[in-house]
């Protein structure tokens, strides 16, 4: 029985990794909780599964989350944090030799070479919980790296996919946040909209499976049900395919390196309609943001994720349009960001530094 330590429980990561462990009473065991806000629901989830480890917003220090960790044992976390928080829980993880199920794509984006560093000392396997991700790491361990030429991640386009670049100026915040396909946070739902969140996907398979910007490919897929492909060396394409349901991947990393049965319904291929179109980079330019990033690398990545949490609070709390996410970005990354990431202290540096032209901008 693996014992797992929930980070963002009460998120819909967290709640869908819970429901798993929920069913599967023989294999898992919920060792501890944490959550940000919603500290009654966090309470209640812990006396519904005995769980007497958990840690609220109350006490987010290093500290806490190691004396969570020493104290609930666990053999796997999953990190369901949001933004740029989730970094230091994970590397805390990594350093205690747990396997860590990461659904904060921040920690990759901002640390992603120190992260797989740290891993692979500590002897500790990072699996990957966003759907793309997760199915270009089960592609690429049943067909191996060295047969992959190329990686396309797919993204649903968001609800924004037909506007015309007049009506992208007049988006209201409650128009972003009515995502066609995921049930998701404020934050993200307003990344996929923007393609943001495509842009970090991105960078994060880059530094994840080690790949050049040439490597990989974005195609818009409304339905979702392609969560990612890869092209091997002889031009065919394979494909992970599955209903929306964050449930699959979740449940693949809290299983790895086994493949289990499921309770969860199996993929029906009758009736299904699947579509695709390739993204609107002038349009949603973020996405191009992103491969500018993993091709110049050094702190630009940092900056990136920075500067685009600051714009998406501001763009949420109606202080900036919506236009102006995209535009508070690129005028941070023509900042220089040429410096050498080597410390995580150097991490933290820069994405202070890009927070401060962010907030200057706005």
């Amino acid at each position: 029985m693996k014992r797992v330590l929930v980070l963002g429980s009460t998120g819909s990561i967290g709640t869908n990794a819970i429901n798993i462990i929920s069913y599967m009473p023989k294999d898992f065991c919920l060792c501890g909780v944490q959550a940000h806000s919603s500290e009654d629901k966090l309470i209640r989830i812990a006396e519904q599964y005995k769980c007497p480890y958990l840690l609220t917003s109350k006490d987010i220090s290093a500290e806490a989350f190691i004396k969570l960790i020493e104290e609930s044992k666990p053999d796997i976390v999953v990190n369901g944090i949001s933004g740029a928080a989730g970094l230091m829980p994970s590397k805390i993880v990594l350093e205690h030799g747990i396997d860590l199920a990461l659904a904060n794509k921040e920690t990759i984006v901002m640390a992603g070479s120190l992260i797989k560093q740290l891993a692979a000392e500590k002897n500790a396997k990072i699996i990957p919980v966003d759907s793309e991700h997760s199915a270009i790491f089960n592609l690429v361990e049943k067909i191996g790296k060295k047969n992959i030429s190329k990686v396309i991640i797919t993204a649903s386009g968001g609800p924004f996919r037909t506007y015309t670049k007049e009506q992208l100026e007049n988006v209201t915040v409650e128009q972003a946040l009515n995502h066609p396909t995921w049930q998701m946070g404020k934050k993200i739902t307003i990344d996929s909209s923007t393609l943001a969140n495509k842009g970090l996907e991105v960078i994060e398979a880059a530094y994840l499976f080690d790949l050049t910007a040439e490597q990989i490919e974005v195609v818009v897929h409304p339905q979702s049900l392609i969560h990612s492909l890869v092209r091997t060396n002889d031009g065919m394409l394979y494909a992970q395919i599955s209903d929306p349901d964050m449930k699959h991947p979740i449940f693949g990393a809290l299983t790895w390196p086994e493949n289990k049965q499921t309770y969860l319904e199996p993929f029906d291929l009758f009736d299904k309609t699947m579509t695709f179109f390739k993204p609107r980079m002038q349009d949603f330019p973020m996405l191009q943001y992103a491969f500018e990033c993993v091709k110049f690398g050094k702190a630009n990545p940092i900056a990136f994720n920075a500067a685009n949490e600051v714009a998406v609070h501001a763009f949420l709390d109606k202080k900036v349009s919506y236009n102006a996410i995209s535009r508070i970005v690129r005028s941070v990354l023509d900042k220089n960001w040429n410096q050498d990431i080597n410390s995580f202290d150097d991490v933290f540096a820069a994405d202070e530094l890009a927070r401060k032209y962010a907030a200057e901008l706005i």
